[in-house]
């Protein structure tokens, strides 16, 4: 059994025991989380109907709250001497999925 969720903007493909990174979420290290199915596969029987996919559960443990690599961003204008330059590091949480509980 595995599910596709929404995991901060983005679509991550999940399973049992999976540790995933995505964006920041707003929990402390050792809580548990819950993250918004979007379509559920289970022995072969494929779920993305809106009502049943409001039944099903998918739980994750926070394990640490990371920072992602570097991302420099330069700003250059040619003849007029203007550079500029800036970075940036996206702030980003491990979470591995403890349980996938389906809805009848």
């Amino acid at each position: 059994m595995y599910a596709i969720v929404r995991a901060g903007g983005r679509q991550e493909k999940v399973a049992v025991g999976d540790v995933v990174v995505m964006d920041r979420v707003d929990a402390q290290p050792g809580a548990t989380v819950s993250l918004p199915a979007v379509l559920v596969v289970d022995e072969g029987q494929v779920t993305s109907a809106k009502e049943a996919l409001a039944g099903v559960a998918v739980d994750a443990e926070v394990i640490a709250h990371e920072r992602g690599p570097k991302i420099r961003i330069l700003r250059y204008k040619n003849k007029t001497g203007y550079r500029r330059r800036m970075g940036h590091r996206q702030e980003l949480t491990r979470v591995k999925v403890t349980s996938i509980k389906a809805g009848k």
